[in-house]
């Protein structure tokens, strides 16, 4: 006699899928985030190691005149700053002449007009890399200052024998207003996923505001050569292309913070997450899984999350795992916002997570039918 085989109602599957997204976002939290959360920095000494720190700046006058002698006045004894000016029309140039005057370790790379075809930043970051003394380079934008006179030091101070790559951390300048608080949260939700990456061994991606690698590892991977048409990725698919479990190493004492600012507009940040989002369809298999698969839980999560409330269904289990996450989320970004020096940012985190999936839907929407990709 056969036993029947007992039905299993499509309520219980929510429920079961529910529990298995909340289950992995549980252990993102704690064994991966947490690498972040509960990592010491340690103060290094070491003989200093010549620096050439690479800079691409297009009709950046402004930015230059106010964070540039910041970098050109740090404390370090062998370091020279490249910038290339890439065909600006404003007063860059000449901005770059007066101060080679005053700083004979700032040296100025030239495109006097327009002869980048792919209309990105890599041509102009490759001239600069090109035209760097030093083995060790480090990176990142006009519109941003270090957060003090060690931010050379203290990146410099993480390359070792068999370090290729050190990932900083760039925050984004506090500022009053909705549209700042939200654009600082994702890009400390960035900061905390590619650091916990490279923790884990995983490393992912780098952030080209605070970035540093060997010029010899720029070039024997063929520098951008592999992604070289598409306009983005200078920072991010190099870094997913050549980082190794081995190579790569994270640097993220406040001393050696790039802090950028902050851009008031929604549709140019918008306009951003779009080409993040067209730049991560290139990225290693590993890289979009790991990235992936925190995403379709996170969603998966809080859709079953609401649609188990509004059929009434196992209320107190439902709650229970949902508190769970919750208080796994507070801790672990309370500590991570503790290590990366962000404030302010910890009560409303939760919120401002619902808001960034509604955020990302829509730049995955709009990619179908936009798709644009520029350098400055």
């Amino acid at each position: 006699m056969e036993m029947p085989i007992p039905e299993v109602s499509l309520y219980f599957i929510l429920f079961s899928i529910y529990v298995l997204a909340g289950i992995d976002q549980l252990i993102y939290f704690w064994f991966v985030f947490g690498k972040l959360a509960f990592y010491k920095s340690k103060k290094r000494s070491k003989k200093p190691v010549p620096v050439s720190v690479v800079i691409c700046a297009r009709n950046q006058d402004y930015n230059l005149e106010r964070y540039l002698p910041k970098i050109l006045e740090q404390d370090y004894p062998d370091f020279e700053v490249v910038v290339v000016n890439d065909a600006s029309t404003d007063e860059t140039l000449e901005l770059l002449k007066d101060f080679e005057r005053k700083y004979p370790h700032l040296s100025i790379v030239n495109i006097s007009q327009n002869l980048n075809f792919f209309s990105g930043k890599k041509f102009p970051l490759a001239l600069g890399i090109k035209s760097a003394k030093h083995e060790f380079l480090l990176l990142t934008d006009a519109d941003c200052e270090p957060s003090s006179n060690q931010w050379i030091k203290q990146m410099a101070s993480a390359f070792t024998s068999k370090t290729e790559i050190v990932l900083g951390y760039s925050p984004i300048k506090p500022a009053m207003g909705f549209l700042n608080t939200l654009m600082r949260f994702d890009n400390f939700q960035t900061g905390i996923h590619y650091l916990s990456h490279s923790l884990i061994g995983k490393t992912s991606i780098g952030i080209g505001r605070n970035l540093a690698y060997r010029k010899s590892l720029f070039y024997k991977s063929g520098g951008f050569i592999s992604h070289y048409k598409l306009q983005t990725g200078d920072d991010d698919l190099f870094i997913n292309r050549v980082a190794t479990k081995d190579n790569t190493r994270i640097e993220i004492l406040p001393e050696s913070f790039m802090n950028a600012d902050f851009i008031p507009s929604f549709s140019l940040w918008f306009r951003k997450k779009q080409q993040q989002v067209n730049t991560g369809g290139f990225y290693k298999r590993g890289t979009k899984f790991l990235r992936g698969k925190f995403r379709l839980s996170l969603l998966t999560f809080y859709g079953l999350l609401t649609a188990l409330l509004l059929l009434n269904y196992s209320i107190l289990f439902v709650l229970g795992l949902f508190v769970l996450r919750l208080f796994s989320q507070l801790i672990i970004t309370k500590k991570c916002a503790s290590v990366l020096s962000e404030h302010k940012l910890l009560l409303t985190s939760p919120l401002l997570e619902l808001f960034m999936i509604f955020v990302l839907i829509g730049v995955k929407i709009s990619n179908i039918f936009i798709k644009q990709n520029r350098w400055k």
